[in-house]
């Protein structure tokens, strides 16, 4: 308790901090994955492609990836801090985030479809009004595990100088001190649970009754 009385301003910075890091990172993989998603449920070929590669990048250890983002982001005099750390973790969401936006979106009722042309729905007014409120449960699982698993891998990116909460592990881990790495640990998974539980009440408090 001691500990926790001197340290918690701290730890209340850098958990704000690591979700900073981790919030910006998802809301460009959205940008970036969800469109991507729905577009490939249009080309197979690509969409089989597409979610190979992103299966490998998924597969590359976290250390692995913030260190290859080190000399590829030194040219422009960012090897280490915060941009080599969000671009990484912008990869990691994509495959959770394509993959079930695409799945979702393929497993439309293809009466749904339908019904909705029949009574004169264009393309971009079936995704918008049709395919995306039936998919919305898929997708936002897909969100709520690329949120959940980079919370987690947000740690590894306090060895390139991205701050956060992992600051609190590794410096334990180097001083020996169960404090800190206990305090680090317990702060992730709160944060975790946190961010599951408010991604959770947004997919029941906009998923469709129909389909809820």
């Amino acid at each position: 308790m001691e500990f926790l009385e001197v340290n918690a301003p701290r730890i209340l910075d850098l958990t704000i901090e690591h979700a900073v890091l981790v919030g910006l990172a998802i809301i460009v993989a959205l940008l970036i994955g969800v469109p991507l998603g729905i577009y490939l449920t249009t080309n197979d070929y690509l969409a089989e492609t597409v979610l190979q590669i992103a299966s490998v990048m998924l597969t590359i250890p976290s250390i692995a990836l913030f260190g290859v983002m080190i000399p590829i982001f030194s040219i422009i005099n960012q090897g280490i801090g915060f941009v080599p750390a969000f671009v990484a973790l912008v990869l990691y969401s994509q495959l959770p985030i394509i993959r079930n936006t695409y799945t979702a979106i393929r497993n439309v009722s293809p009466e749904m479809r339908d019904a909705a042309k029949g009574v004169g729905m264009k393309t971009h007014q079936r995704l918008l009004r049709v395919e995306i409120p039936n998919a919305f449960p898929v997708i936002m699982a897909g969100i709520r595990t690329a949120v959940v698993m980079n919370i987690g891998i947000g740690v590894i990116a306090a060895y390139i100088g991205a701050g956060g909460l992992g600051v609190l592990i590794t410096q334990g881990i180097s001083r020996g001190d169960n404090y800190l790495i206990i305090s680090g640990s317990v702060a992730v998974a709160i944060l975790a649970m946190i961010a599951d539980a408010i991604l959770l009440w947004i997919q029941k408090r906009y998923t469709p009754k129909s389909i809820a």
